[in-house]
């Protein structure tokens, strides 16, 4: 590699370069003691520095044919990431004279580089780059780094459960394999007390994916260019503008192989054996070791999700016995027999649902619909809603918990906002001063407080625009709907469909119009999502957020707001709109002044919902996997066929990982988003779907592996990243469950419930027993064909005199004829008081539950205590002793003169 060479390149860069490596041109000394401002700014200036023509080498390697290697030839400084290119050699020349003043600065910020040509293609140089003892030092210092310092000294309590541990012990990862670690108090690491920290060895003093990370942390604060007040800097600018192709840690080893060398901890192959493998489904997850190689960002993730598949076992457990329940009793429930009921059923002529073209209709055609619907609205599927209401809540106090004992474990109870630095495309821009209201230096700032605002603002009307075309787009499949069932109407109600002879009892225009809608819409929400994600990270990138969470949390509110919308909208509309305003038969209500709204089935439209939910929820688990997992297996397998070689050659490990995928600069985000939208189709809906947590059950476990599956087999090693919690996602499961409790109560059985106890006994009914007997010819009103309008008037009448429909209002020739009657009323404040009361009782578990559950466990608690000890103990006993030099000797007889002193003042204050 050509780097052009400063002023600063002296005698010493020409030595080293001869021993086969280079060093920075910062000495390593003048690294000592650097905070953060200050070495930002000392970069920028020496990189302000004018270059010069001279050319300087980083040293090229041959590979050393060690495929499992992680180290520099020399097989002493380990390899802390990989930085490919392509030759300059093979480019003309001013592309080359651009791609080599724009590396040059990547060897000034402490770095050692060796570079090696490709065995595959010779036109690639991998670039393997090496953080000093002193750089490593340094920046731990800078990113606030926790290292041990000194071993846990706390006595664990065993688990109640030990004595049933021979029945859990094969569903957890092999001990053999996967040995707990030793338990440490740590403390931000601090250069000058270096030796108050636990070191063994100095090699492995920082772990693999620390280094990784604060190599990572170097190159994207790299400067290429500075041209005035604009900086441009960073390896991600770099890979997008194409003067690297990649930039990546390495993967220990092969996921299937163990390394040959001899010091390599085969942490990929251990995590593939017990984690990532098929065959490992129905074992718990190695959370450790998860968060030890990739981050505890992948690992408060994972963590995440298998908590929630924990809890939806027992949701799906209630859910299954609901639903069995259900499919059990439906030849047993009384008003579906009625339907069905050839005396009662079939002698109930229902009015035409669209104007003209619509037929009459008998009521026991709908018989199979009204079966299955029992099968999800029934006695236990109000229990069901409750206890959904009380487990969304459960499980969120229970994560808090879970949550907080992992902070403690993964040192991240501290990880405040201020150790995070800000992000380099925001320090690129930063020209404009203002004052630090917290410290009150002056400090550089990349807009104005007026520029902020039209940021924001300008990000918030995008958000509303798009939210607002997706309404529309729901309104147009809402129009589609009622078009399509005007068809479906005057089809479907003939009996002469002999080629629908096996699904004629199914085919109703309602749930022909249902699924065709639901298909349709499903396509609309794809689409959307693919052109909104680009739309939010173009607002998101302009807003230019300070550090990378407030980047992933203003991407993850944008993008979760339009996908709520999007997904959800369609069923918000048949859950709690459809069937409501359409008036009666002789004054129906209309659609922008044409379509006629749609009614629901005489029992309801659950079963539209559930319709809708279940395509939904399919259709996006089928895609989400296909984008998961089939096309990065075959992008690898079409990359590895194009790149081919003889089996000759030996690949080395940098270049192994090459052929991988390369991982989003989104991270987890989309399957954070993914699970969210599910945990709302699981928690909203539930009482329309009760098998929907049975469904996400299996997801689930499927999901968690795939994932595993994925970003160790298919993808290149995640740069690991910290994280104390799931950020965004975090109050945003808080808003659903807050959500999920209006929705959950607001259900669709209360009219049977009224009817049953209060409508089929005196004074209202005639029957001596609370019953469900007559319910269907109370809950259908009854209308005068002869009061039809011009405009709705069926073409054949057939000498029909009356018609009946789906609502509660008083029958032609009553003194308030077609106005609501007193069932209405009465189902009304049922509907009323039992949201009310369901949703105090909730609230009240909620509020107790806080109460009981605290957020950290006592013994976490404990332990966070000793280790703030600890850490004001050890690292600040030097100055202490400083302090202690410093005092004067006191001697015996000034103590024994102030002693009486005291004791005369405490007997007499006047003394």
């Amino acid at each position: 590699e050509w780097c052009h060479k400063s002023d600063v390149c002296g005698e010493r860069e020409k030595r080293e370069r001869d021993e086969g490596r280079i060093l920075s041109t910062h000495s390593r000394s003048s690294l000592r003691g650097i905070m953060y401002d200050i070495m930002e700014e000392e970069v920028f200036e020496f990189q302000a520095a004018e270059l010069s023509d001279e050319p300087c080498f980083c040293p090229q390697a041959e590979f050393n044919d060690k495929p499992d290697s992680l180290f520099f030839n020399d097989g002493v400084r380990r390899i802390d990431f990989i930085l490919v290119y392509e030759d300059e050699d093979k480019k003309d020349f001013e592309k080359r004279h651009t791609f080599q003043r724009r590396k040059a600065s990547l060897m000034k910020m402490g770095l050692e580089l060796e570079a090696t040509q490709s065995v595959i293609d010779e036109k690639l140089l991998f670039v393997k780059v090496h953080m000093p003892w002193d750089v490593l030092c340094t920046y731990a210092e800078v990113l606030h780094i926790k290292l041990p310092i000194q071993p846990n000294d706390l006595s664990c309590h065993p688990s109640p459960w030990r004595c049933l541990s021979f029945l859990t012990k094969p569903f957890y990862p092999s001990e053999e394999l996967i040995t707990k670690e030793a338990e440490f108090f740590t403390a931000a690491f601090e250069k000058d007390r270096l030796d108050y920290f636990y070191m063994k060895d100095k090699d492995t003093f920082f772990t693999p994916s620390m280094r990784s990370r604060m190599a990572y942390y170097i190159l994207s604060r790299a400067p290429y260019e500075i041209r005035g007040n604009i900086k441009k800097f960073g390896i991600t600018k770099l890979l997008g503008g194409g003067v690297y192709k990649a930039a990546y840690p390495l993967h220990d080893c092969r996921f299937n192989v163990k390394s040959k060398e001899d010091d390599c901890p085969n942490e990929r192959y251990l995590l593939y054996q017990e984690w990532a493998n098929p065959k490992s489904f129905y074992k718990m997850q190695p959370l450790d070791l998860i968060r030890k190689y990739y981050g505890e960002k992948i690992g408060i993730y994972f963590a995440w999700l298998g908590f929630y598949t924990i809890m939806l076992t027992l949701a799906a457990a209630v859910g299954l016995g609901c639903f069995i329940y259900g499919y059990r009793t439906q030849d047993t429930s009384t008003w579906s027999k009625e339907v069905c009921n050839p005396e009662i059923g079939g002698q109930i002529v229902m009015c035409p649902q669209c104007d003209r073209e619509c037929k009459f209709w008998r009521l026991n055609s709908t018989c199979e619909a009204s079966k299955k619907l029992c099968i999800f609205d029934n006695f236990g599927t109000l229990v069901f809603a409750v206890f959904m209401s009380i487990w969304v809540t459960l499980f969120l106090e229970f994560w808090k918990r879970y949550q907080a004992e992992l902070e403690y474990e993964w040192d991240t109870v501290e990880f405040l906002e201020q150790e995070e630095p800000p992000r380099p495309e925001y320090e690129a821009k930063c020209i404009y001063e203002r004052k630090n209201p917290v410290t009150g230096v002056k400090e550089k700032v990349p807009y104005t407080a007026c520029g902020r605002c039209f940021r924001v603002s300008l990000g918030i009307g995008t958000v509303v625009f798009w939210i607002f075309l997706i309404l529309a787009s729901i309104v147009a499949i809402i129009v589609y709907r009622l078009a399509v069932f005007f068809a479906f109407s005057a089809k479907l109600r003939t009996q002469d469909l002999r080629e629908l002879e096996p699904l004629k009892e199914y085919v109703t225009p309602q749930m022909a119009t249902s699924v065709t809608a639901s298909l349709i819409s499903f396509v609309v929400i794809m689409i959307l999502n693919v052109l909104y994600e680009r739309v939010a990270i173009w607002i998101t990138d302009f807003e230019l957020p300070r550090t990378k969470t407030d980047y992933e949390n203003s991407l993850t509110l944008k993008m979760f707001l339009f996908q709520f919308v999007n997904y959800y909208s369609s069923c918000f509309y048949i859950a709690f709109v459809k069937g409501k305003a359409v008036g009666y038969p002789g004054d129906p209500v209309y659609l922008l002044g044409k379509y006629r709204n749609e009614e629901c089935d005489p029992g309801g439209c659950l079963i539209e919902l559930t319709t809708q939910l279940s395509i939904i929820m399919g259709g996006k688990a089928i895609w989400n996997n296909i984008q998961e997992v089939l096309l990065p297996w075959v992008k690898n397998l079409i990359f590895r066929y194009f790149t081919r070689v003889t089996s000759q050659k030996v690949i080395p490990r940098w270049e192994q990982d090459y052929e991988l995928q390369p991982v989003s600069q989104l991270g987890l985000f989309y399957e954070y988003l993914e699970m969210v939208i599910q945990f709302g189709f699981v928690t909203l809906f539930v009482a329309s779907f009760p098998l929907a947590p049975v469904l996400a059950l299996v997801n689930n476990l499927f999901e968690i592996r795939v994932d595993a599956w994925k970003i160790t087999t298919q993808f290149r090693r995640v740069v690991p990243e910290k994280a104390q919690h799931i950020g965004a996602w975090q109050p945003i499961l808080g808003g659903i469950a807050i959500l999920a409790v209006a929705t959950n109560v607001s259900y669709y059985m209360i009219p049977r419930l009224v009817y049953y106890w209060s409508f089929s006994v005196y004074p209202y009914g005639n029957y001596s027993n609370h019953t469900m007997e007559g319910y269907i010819n109370s809950s259908l009103s009854i209308f005068s064909t002869s009061h039809f309008s011009n405009e709705s008037m069926p073409i054949a009448t057939y000498n029909i005199t009356t018609c009946r429909y789906r609502d509660f209002r008083y029958p032609p020739g009553h003194p308030r004829q077609y106005e609501y009657n007193v069932y209405y009323w009465h189902v009304i404040a049922a509907k009323m008081a039992f949201i009310i009361v369901v949703e105090h009782i909730v609230y009240l578990t909620k509020f107790i539950l806080s109460y009981v559950i605290p957020d950290v466990p006592y013994a976490v608690r404990e332990q966070i205590k000793r280790e703030k000890y600890l850490t004001q103990v050890i690292l600040h006993e030097t100055n202490l002793k400083l302090v202690t030099k410093r005092l004067k000797p006191i001697n015996e007889e000034t103590l024994k003169d102030t002693a009486m002193k005291m004791a005369m003042e405490e007997l007499d204050p006047d003394f």
